[in-house]
């Protein structure tokens, strides 16, 4: 796998990269050819946290994960860990497939651990909505109302379904439809 690891408000010194890619290296073992695979890997600083981004993009699929921790070794170490968990968890799910042709990325004969089984998820609640139209503001009072993550609705200006989200630093995003 090649590696692009650069940094944020952080000096990415040859240790932290060294270390970087010893720890991604792991995950070599999860695809048929992995020297075609570019993993991006962001270091930042946020106050005293050290977050560490790794992007994976792959044919069928991208690998994200992100983590953060005081020290930057322990974030990394979470981070190849979350997406070891992801690509088992993939690897899973497209192998049971039967159109092989979706798993092409996957080394499927690598074999899983007995203890490293994961549960599958699956949708357990089926909900219909109706969507009045409203501004972004009724939509943010709809969100906190509820107290959910997210709220869908139909935008008065737009005129399209739009999704407004929590996110992590406490502000909202939107994400519209075309």
């Amino acid at each position: 796998m090649k590696f692009i690891i650069r940094g944020r408000k952080v000096e990415v010194t040859p240790a932290i990269k060294d270390y970087a890619i010893s720890k991604l290296g792991r995950l070599d073992k999860y695809f048929n050819d992995p020297n075609e695979l570019t993993a991006t890997v962001l270091i930042k600083v946020k106050d005293v946290d050290q977050i560490v981004e790794v992007t994976i993009p792959a044919k069928k699929l991208i690998l994200r994960a992100e983590e953060k921790n005081k020290d930057l070794y322990a974030a990394i170490d979470l981070v190849v860990d979350k997406l070891e968990r992801q690509i088992r968890k993939n690897k899973t799910r497209l192998s049971k497939k039967k159109n092989k042709e979706t798993s092409i990325d996957f080394n499927l004969k690598y074999e899983m651990e007995a203890n490293e089984v994961e549960d599958e998820k699956k949708i357990v609640k089926h909900k219909e909505i109706e969507m009045k139209p409203m501004s972004e503001e009724e939509a943010i009072m709809q969100l906190e109302l509820l107290g959910h993550e997210f709220f869908v609705y139909q935008d008065i200006k737009r005129e399209c379904v739009c999704i407004l989200y929590l996110r992590k630093d406490g502000n909202y995003g939107l994400i519209e439809t075309k």
